[in-house]
């Protein structure tokens, strides 16, 4: 694992693109294949506007923003690299292919990652016919943007290699992510499934006149997302039962989960919902652009980092932790 210093992006797009820069800030060369004609302006304006962040977060010995390449041809662009990491869009048929076609280009012995926000490997490595191939492939699922927030999901499928799993975990952590090792595949995965539940519950808010999107981000902002940083939901309800814990916590307001407090199921994505999401939105940015705004983001996430990193440094007992778990 210490001897790797090349990896492969498939697809450079927002995600592909993020991983591509990352790659580039802990010392590696990185070899990018992406169809689109306009691949390369792109990833350059991205890895442009990431630098300033991943530098302020620290650079490895040997970081070279300029240490990448883009290739037309599939098996030029993984030729002799000791890591693949697949990003490419979220469609089942697509990514099926380009599985079953990387695991014919890579070389033998490497682990490829997909970057896959919902599907599970076992479905995703149905085209590939070779159990050996099939062995090395995991989903290393990351949180956006890849450059710059630490969480990765790692789970293989039915056909995937404990050892596989374990390398990639590994690989991960060792470039500085922090890791979950999932026990088995979950549609959507963790993260995911708990941000989409906000995320449906704030559309049936802003659908029923229950709140605006202001007061949505605000609520969460100002509210428990201070929180979060630190100790995640449920060590936040631990907290919240007192000197009896979680325990106290379920006993005194389980009763209150039967409660209509959250519409668990979507509603139904209307023009009309829609177009109120978006002028929200659109209302809230103001005269903001989204370059603006991205460098706004950067920068909070890189403060709320510093900030939990000295926390738990000066307070270990007081965190839920960072570590691969």
């Amino acid at each position: 694992m210490t001897t790797i210093d090349t990896v492969a992006c498939v697809g450079a797009g927002t995600i592909g693109g993020g991983w591509a820069a990352y790659f580039l800030s802990r010392g590696l060369t990185v070899r990018v294949w992406d169809p689109s004609p306009d691949a390369q302006d792109r990833l350059r304006r991205l890895i442009d506007n990431a630098w300033p962040a991943l530098t302020e977060l620290g650079l490895a010995a040997g970081a070279d923003r300029d240490a990448w390449t883009v290739h037309a041809d599939l098996a030029e662009a993984l030729d002799g690299v000791g890591f693949v990491q697949e990003s490419a869009p979220e469609n089942l048929e697509m990514k099926q292919r380009l599985l079953a076609d990387i695991m014919q280009a890579a070389p033998a012995d490497v682990v490829v990652g997909s970057s896959t926000s919902g599907y599970g490997m076992t479905e995703m490595a149905a085209k590939v016919a070779d159990e050996q191939q099939a062995a090395r492939l995991v989903v290393g699922h990351p949180f956006n943007p890849p450059y710059l927030i630490p969480l990765v999901e790692v789970v293989g499928g039915e056909r995937t290699a404990e050892s596989a799993t374990g390398w990639a975990a590994e690989w991960y952590d060792a470039i500085g992510k922090s890791v979950i090792r999932m026990d088995r595949e979950v549609p959507g995965f963790i993260a995911n499934r708990l941000q989409e539940a906000l995320w449906r519950e704030a559309l049936h808010m802003v659908e029923n006149g229950e709140a605006t999107v202001e007061q949505i981000d605000r609520s969460i902002t100002e509210g428990p997302g201070l929180r979060w940083p630190l100790q995640g939901p449920m060590l936040t309800f631990h907290l919240a039962g007192g000197e009896g814990g979680m325990a106290h916590m379920l006993d005194h307001f389980g009763p209150s989960l039967l409660s209509p407090w959250t519409r668990l199921d979507a509603p139904e994505l209307t023009p009309e919902l829609r177009d109120e999401v978006v002028a929200g939105s659109e209302a809230e940015a103001g005269e903001r652009s989204i370059d603006e705004l991205v460098r706004a983001r950067d920068a909070s996430v890189i403060a709320v980092r510093k900030a939990v990193a000295a926390v738990r440094e000066a307070f270990p007992e007081t965190a839920d932790g960072g570590a691969a778990v």
